[in-house]
């Protein structure tokens, strides 16, 4: 068998082996195995060929399918306690008969590459509890507050049969604005008397909250609370209308006293039931798979070009130009992208 044949060979049995292995997954998640769902989110997020390949077969597969989940995006500036809001929360909608998988997205180190994943010992609570499953992940370099594989771990648990998903982000940032793009609905956690309310968050992540939500509302922080309350309802009313007509709540909570958590989820049911009368909801998740396509594109170019060893090598080359002062990162970064697109690499 010449080398061509044999590299064919190879490819197809390998094709068939990676086909095989993603339907035995497949049906241990439809049989809902936790094992099979914490296996299956662990292989779209692997950078081996193999996996890759498996992963690829397996949410074509789950894709095929109707997903009734619904997404819920959870966010909200440093020290609002989403994790404690979170755990109330799941376990309100768990005593009502909910399945609910929570997908934790801890902050990457740019400087060691590592995360604590520290989101099960927070939420304890729901450690045992067989209607909820919690996923930690770490960001990875991805931006937008979420891990690159996040859409593929909600269609996996959507797969599974949860009835929810929730997205807990790392925290407002620049550019935490992803999570709103994968989600059917964007809780916001704001935190009241720490001054400067309206200040202490950008508006392009409040012009798309569809609720907000005043956390830690109880003891000597309820006053400050309802006129927090008061002042993100007035702030709101500048913005435009947005263009699913849903106009965003405001409300106070307390996940201690477990107060208006149950109202928090009267909003969200209101918000679905209206969203997919006017055919918004339909519109949204058509919306989320096209940007799911064009920010799997960026993640691809990158993985592929930072993977490419001669790529690797001319980057530091030009690192070392760059240091002598010998040519400038612009006219470096184009000189690079010159040589990829003539197909130089």
């Amino acid at each position: 068998m010449n080398s061509k044949k044999t590299n064919d060979w190879l490819k197809s049995r390998e094709d068939y082996k990676s086909s095989k292995n993603a339907e035995l997954l497949y049906d241990e998640i439809k049989k809902a195995s936790v094992s099979a769902l914490s296996k299956a989110i662990t292989l779209v997020e692997s950078k081996n060929k193999n996996d890759i390949s498996q992963a690829n077969i397996l949410i074509q597969k789950i894709l095929s399918e109707s997903n009734e989940g619904l997404r819920i995006g959870i966010t909200g500036v440093p020290g609002v306690g989403k994790s404690t809001f979170i755990e109330s929360f799941v376990l309100y909608l768990s005593s009502i008969g909910k399945k609910v998988a929570v997908l934790t997205i801890d902050p990457t180190s740019s400087r060691t590459k590592g995360s604590i994943l520290g989101d099960k010992t927070r939420m304890n609570k729901l450690v045992g509890d067989k209607n909820v499953f919690i996923r930690p992940t770490s960001s990875g370099l991805a931006l937008g507050g979420v891990n690159a594989h996040t859409r593929d771990a909600i269609i996996l648990c959507e797969a599974f049969g949860f009835d929810i998903i929730i997205v807990e982000t790392v925290g407002v940032g620049q550019s935490e604005t992803e999570v709103f793009e994968m989600t059917d609905f964007f809780l916001l956690l704001m935190l009241a008397g720490a001054g400067d309310e309206l200040q202490g968050i950008k508006r392009g992540i409040m012009e798309m909250a569809d609720c907000i939500a005043i956390t830690k509302s109880d003891g000597d922080n309820i006053l400050n609370s309802k006129k927090a309350v008061q002042a993100y309802k007035n702030a709101l009313h500048l913005f435009p209308p947005k263009e699913n007509n849903w106009i965003p709540q405001v409300l106070k909570c307390s996940a201690y006293e477990n107060e208006n958590i149950d109202k928090i989820w009267e909003i969200i049911c209101g918000f679905e039931n209206q969203q997919k009368l006017n055919g918004e909801f339909n519109k949204n998740r058509t919306r989320q798979n096209l940007l799911w396509f064009k920010s799997s594109i960026n993640y691809l170019l990158e993985s592929r070009f930072l993977g490419n060893a001669e790529i690797q090598q001319e980057i530091k080359n030009y690192e070392n130009f760059i240091s002598e002062g010998k040519i400038s990162p612009l006219v470096a970064a184009n000189e690079i992208m010159d040589k990829v697109f003539n197909k130089q690499f």
